[in-house]
């Protein structure tokens, strides 16, 4: 089994960021933080103050807001931040839901890992057109193209533009504003 690396291809993901900052403060809810490593470099290489609130589940030591994103994501008011950073293990398809659902405005950055088994998130395959039966029925066959069905969802939610990096098939680390 593959382990978990926090921060894999970390030049790629802090270069996405440093590209698609927003003018002015720069107000960050970093949902799956981490060490918060990403977001310290990027305040270094760019000089820039950054207002920067991390939630994990873990505990690595600093401030942080515990728990679950989500739980958070449903009731904090999410319009003081013009970033909201889901640099999640697999896909944070919930959390842009929440986020869509909100009518959250302000810049997106994703990272969306398709699993060595390929599975999606069954509410994605569903939005854009799976039915349950079908995905129960061959869900290797849905799942395939993830990132192309990624886009389509993105597409219904009306997301015109989508700045990404790809370092593998299976990673891919995006910019959405909305």
């Amino acid at each position: 089994m593959r382990t978990k690396t926090n921060n894999s291809f970390f030049e790629d993901k802090v270069s996405i960021r440093i590209n698609h900052l927003p003018e002015g403060n720069i107000m960050v809810l970093d949902c799956f933080a981490g060490d918060e490593r990403i977001w310290r470099e990027i305040q270094k290489r760019t000089g820039r103050k950054i207002y920067h609130l991390p939630i994990d589940v873990l505990d690595y030591g600093k401030f942080h807001l515990p728990g679950n994103n989500l739980k958070y994501l449903k009731t904090m008011d999410i319009s003081k931040f013009n970033v909201i950073d889901l640099d999640c293990y697999g896909v944070p398809y919930k959390q842009l839901e929440v986020l869509f659902n909100r009518g959250y405005k302000g810049i997106i950055f994703v990272t969306f890992i398709q699993s060595l088994f390929g599975n999606l998130p069954h509410g994605l395959l569903q939005d854009i057109g799976f039915t349950k039966a079908m995905i129960d029925a061959c869900p290797t066959l849905c799942c395939r193209n993830g990132f192309d069905h990624l886009k389509e969802y993105l597409s219904l939610r009306e997301i015109k533009i989508i700045w990404h990096i790809s370092p593998t098939d299976q990673k891919h680390y995006l910019c959405l504003q909305i």
